[in-house]
């Protein structure tokens, strides 16, 4: 069987550095941090005070109050994104599209816990009495459900969990079904919406937040000799992958193709990352061998790179190991460093940064780096502090999650 061509057609992101594609890009090569103090809560008395929220978002512009009452933020940022992304492909607009070959594969690592918080207090407070979109509102296949239903695609339609993992992984399935001739176009990505009471308390009591309270600007900090932790973010990442036949005939936009997705277990630790970046090593190992790449070829990693101490130096151990030498060529950067780490939705966005570096030539940085790590090699480009120019013809995101699950996936210019 002949393996169809994946394609990315189009694109939408709402993250804490811009609410739509272009405002999120010029946040990222413009170096902008999102994180500040708590806005949704009084956060007052939590060891960590801050997050990467949203910055000026309004749902009641983009849903329709009757629907939005019925949606947990995760689902409305869904939406959002999905929205902007279908536009984008022009999806929604082109008569020639089969909707019943337009599948939905989403994703959230936690899905409605904002819904679950709440609807528990109220239980706590008038004894027997939950409201009828509690389980509708909070489970994790709704995002997908919602976004189909508004636009009639009538193909696959599923959520994919493996915690921070979650939103590659969606993308690696939807990657594999349409190169399986079983869909012409899936919207893939990824929301979350965790800043909540419960999302920061249960973070913070892994002890595994920053708790920079005094420079919440400067807290996510990669790679750096006093990183303590990531930040927590929000937001969603939509991605149109399509094939590319179907793409071309229909005259869409297309933005860089699918080669490539890795995937692999740590089998190690419940939250610990392998020690020698073991699982990090494998999924990128597996990554190239499925896109038939060398090493040589990778010109660009957008790593997880979460600011946590062990973490950054486990992937980085797994980098050096599988490009030898040509690590010292790549250029690496954690975008996390400003968007904070949004969970199931992080892989949507990261590939999409991916996807940009691509477009536009411009490998965004890894901010707020002030002091060097000797676990670090010097002589690695981590693209600190500032946006560089490069012509990026191969780029690899990789995303890792609780439980020890790793996916990777790469793109390429076409």
């Amino acid at each position: 069987m002949q393996l169809k061509r994946v394609v990315v057609t189009g694109m939408g992101a709402l993250t804490p550095i811009g609410n739509t594609l272009s405002e999120y890009w010029q946040g990222l090569t413009a170096g902008t941090s999102g994180a500040n103090t708590i806005t949704k809560f009084d956060a007052s008395s939590f060891s960590t005070q801050f997050a990467c929220e949203l910055k000026n978002f309004n749902a009641k512009q983009h849903i329709d109050r009757k629907l939005l009452r019925k949606l947990d933020p995760f689902a409305q940022y869904a939406l959002v994104a999905a929205h902007e992304a279908v536009t984008d492909a022009g999806l929604d607009a082109d008569d020639s599209v089969n909707k019943n070959r337009v599948g939905v594969i989403w994703s959230s690592g936690i899905g409605g816990i904002g819904t679950f918080q709440h609807q528990i207090t109220d239980y706590n407070k008038r004894k027997g009495r939950f409201s009828p979109y509690f389980i509708p509102k909070m489970i994790l296949d709704i995002a997908a459900g919602h976004i189909s239903m508004r636009y009639g695609f009538r193909g696959m339609n599923f959520a994919v969990v493996s915690a921070c993992a979650s939103s590659t992984n969606a993308l690696i399935d939807a990657f594999n079904y349409i190169r399986l001739g079983k869909a012409d176009a899936i919207v893939t990505g990824g929301s979350e919406a965790a800043v909540t009471e419960s999302g920061i308390g249960g973070f913070g009591g892994m002890m595994a937040l920053s708790k920079r309270n005094d420079d919440p600007a400067t807290a996510s900090r990669p790679f750096d000799a006093n990183r303590d932790g990531f930040v927590l973010g929000e937001g969603a990442g939509a991605i149109v992958v399509e094939e590319y036949e179907h793409a071309k005939k229909r005259g869409a936009t297309i933005y860089a193709e699918v080669i490539a997705g890795g995937m692999s277990a740590d089998a190690y630790h419940l939250t610990a990352p392998h020690p020698e970046g073991l699982g990090a090593y494998l999924v990128m190992q597996d990554a190239l061998a499925e896109a038939q790449l060398n090493t040589d070829d990778v010109d660009y990693i957008n790593v997880h790179g979460t600011s946590t101490p062990l973490g950054d130096i486990s992937e980085v151990k797994a980098i050096q190991k599988l490009f030898a030498q040509h690590a010292y060529n790549i250029n690496i950067s954690s975008t996390k460093s400003m968007t904070g780490h949004l969970l199931g939705a992080a892989g949507a966005i990261e590939s999409i940064a991916c996807i940009m570096a691509i477009k536009h030539g411009v490998v965004p940085p890894t901010i707020n780096h002030f002091t060097h790590d000797e676990a670090f090699d010097a002589k690695l480009n981590f693209t600190f502090n500032t946006a560089q120019k490069r012509n990026v013809q191969v780029a690899m995101s990789n995303t890792f999650g609780f439980g020890g699950h790793n996916t990777s996936v790469v793109f390429r210019a076409l």
